[in-house]
């Protein structure tokens, strides 16, 4: 399809292309024959799809995600990269979805979102999903728990998860679940609209169980250490990193320690028509 014609058919736009789970969904779209564009700040790194062209935008830049949003009437939203500014560049871009004309946002967002939420990021997540309520969008929420291929790298060379986690459980879901449940929420958005979804994998993990799957799966021992908040703080301060980062971090393992990201939903299998993947498996096609 040429970029004209792509351009002209697309009324669905997908952020995060050139990402993980942006890319995923895309390519689940044009497999699909949807139309759409990608919106990325470098368009040249967007994937070549049939169906799809990609455009200039970036979630900061009012003026030039309006002009790129216009004549969309579904928009997919993956959160943007960790920064101290995140929720006010994700404000912005709502704003231009909503002077675009933009009928429906699909936004991803993250399970357990509250004002008072444990994991400091998940406070953003909240007060975004608050911003897209009062923007007069019609919207669904995806609120993902902590992915499943993000566990591998919690033990690190040598073999340990260390963190302030306690025996608290997190129901990590894989990013491909994430991106089926995605499709099929924007392949037909009308039928979600006002829903929030709590996607997660099919059981709740303590990090001594996750610490027994890697061990499983990599075929040498992995083990949990736990640590205080104390000892969390010091054992990552010295990468450098800003004081909302650290806390960023350090929250993640507490959220798990409070109960917040504990408990199954069965959202994935209801969205896909399928169970959803186990820590196990997700973890043996991401290392194999």
């Amino acid at each position: 399809m040429s970029e004209t014609a792509a351009d002209s058919a697309a009324t669905m736009v997908v952020t995060g292309s050139t990402g993980r789970l942006g890319g995923r969904v895309a390519r689940r779209l044009a497999e699909r024959g949807i139309p759409q564009k990608l919106l990325a700040r470098s368009p040249e790194r967007a994937p070549r799809l049939t169906g799809a062209v990609a455009v200039r935008g970036d979630y900061a830049d009012q003026d030039a995600a309006r002009e790129a949003l216009a004549g969309a009437r579904t928009l997919f939203m993956v959160s943007a990269s960790e920064s101290a500014d995140r929720l006010a560049q994700h404000k912005t871009f709502v704003d231009a979805a909503a002077e675009a004309g933009v009928r429906h946002l699909v936004y991803v967002s993250f399970y357990g979102a509250a004002p008072d939420a444990t994991f400091t990021l998940a406070r953003d997540h909240f007060h975004t999903e608050q911003h897209i309520r009062a923007s007069g969008l019609a919207y669904t929420f995806l609120r993902d728990n902590l992915y499943a291929e993000f566990v591998p790298d919690l033990a690190g060379e040598e073999g340990v998860i260390r963190g302030p986690a306690g025996s608290g459980r997190a129901a990590f879901v894989a990013q491909d679940d994430i991106a089926d449940a995605a499709t099929a929420v924007l392949s037909r958005p009308d039928d979600h609209a006002g829903m929030t979804y709590d996607l997660t994998g099919p059981e709740a993990l303590s990090l001594d169980d996750a610490a027994t799957v890697l061990s499983e799966q990599l075929g040498r021992a992995v083990t949990y250490r736990q640590e205080t908040v104390e000892e969390a703080y010091a054992s990552r301060a010295s990468y450098g990193a800003p004081a909302w980062q650290l806390d960023a971090w350090v929250s993640t393992y507490t959220a798990i320690a409070s109960g917040e990201l504990d408990g199954v939903s069965d959202a994935v299998p209801r969205l896909t028509g399928r169970p959803a993947t186990p820590l196990a498996d997700v973890v043996r096609a991401v290392t194999r």
